[in-house]
């Protein structure tokens, strides 16, 4: 609907079209790390937009019940797998059982994380190699199987991982961790290449600082680091886990369908200043605003 003049009348279009290119009704979701933090919140909203949930964490991992609850508490199917990602060998098996079981799968989050915190110097070649099989191995492995069975049935699926803006830029203190989502990033544009002709999708979803179980568990002077990180983020906070399960739907549904082999940064605006000077300046005020002083302008 147009006015006098052509232009679009805000608040006309359907918002019922508009919310259903995020419907996930009749598709299946399987989350890697989902038993807290991102893995759990990116469950329940999925779980939210009408997918059925298949979570898988590690066989010890004691919030994985607690993710299932809140996914059947949504009304949604869901089948729990414990399974250390570590142990690349078993991933196809896997997603074997997972297909066997829950039928044909149509989203993959391959979110499943571990980090250290180490000087490069300290990086054993244990620490190193957990990190990247868990990282970045796993996503591998277990993309292919599922992309395998995606083919097989013919699924336009999706296949999201996600990353880090430390795929993107370094951090001191996580040489191993940086290097795994780096070559999480460059695998899923590979995947997104070599899938496309399926109708498949492969794309990033690479947070900032999340409030997530992962960054509280590193061994420094938390409150010093985080007030300083947190003057360092343009939006001037860390992201809730919630935010950033916008991001993960449009890559998951109908509404990004022609998003693939890309990656959503959702990092406050860390990434997009190079060098954080605005706390240095006079406050922004609108040349709109009254002056403050109470006295006219010029």
């Amino acid at each position: 609907m147009t006015g006098a003049q052509g232009e679009r009348r805000p608040g006309t279009g359907d918002p019922a079209a508009g919310a259903g290119r995020f419907d996930l009704t009749g598709r299946t979701a399987v989350v890697t790390g989902a038993a807290r933090g991102l893995g759990r919140v990116f469950a329940t909203g999925l779980a939210e937009a009408g997918a059925d949930l298949v979570l898988v964490d590690l066989p010890d991992a004691p919030g994985l019940e607690g993710t299932a609850a809140a996914v059947r508490a949504r009304g949604r199917r869901v089948r729990a797998y414990g399974q250390d990602l570590a142990r690349t060998g078993e991933l196809a098996g896997l997603a074997d059982r997972i297909r066997a079981a829950a039928g044909p799968l149509h989203i993959l989050v391959n979110n499943a994380g571990t980090a250290a915190l180490e000087r490069f110097n300290e990086i054993t070649e244990e620490s190193w190699s957990r990190v990247m099989r868990v990282n970045a191995d796993a996503v591998f492995f277990l993309s292919q199987r599922v992309a395998e069975h995606m083919v097989a049935d013919g699924v336009p699926g999706r296949i999201i991982t996600v990353t880090s803006k430390n795929a993107l830029v370094a951090e001191a203190g996580l040489a191993h961790y940086n290097a795994a989502k780096a070559a999480a990033q460059l695998l899923t544009e590979t995947l997104a290449v070599e899938l496309a002709p399926h109708g498949i999708t492969a794309n990033t979803l690479a947070p900032g600082m999340v409030d997530t179980p992962i960054d509280g568990e590193f061994p420094l002077a938390r409150e010093e680091f985080e007030a300083a990180y947190r003057a360092r983020i343009p939006l001037g906070r860390y992201a809730r886990p919630e935010e950033c399960v916008g991001a993960l739907l449009l890559l998951a549904s109908d509404a990004g369908a022609y998003l693939t082999g890309t990656r959503l940064v959702v990092d406050g605006g860390v990434l997009a200043d190079q060098m954080p000077r605005m706390r240095f300046m006079p406050p922004y005020r609108s040349s709109l605003a009254p002056p403050q002083d109470g006295t006219p302008d010029g």
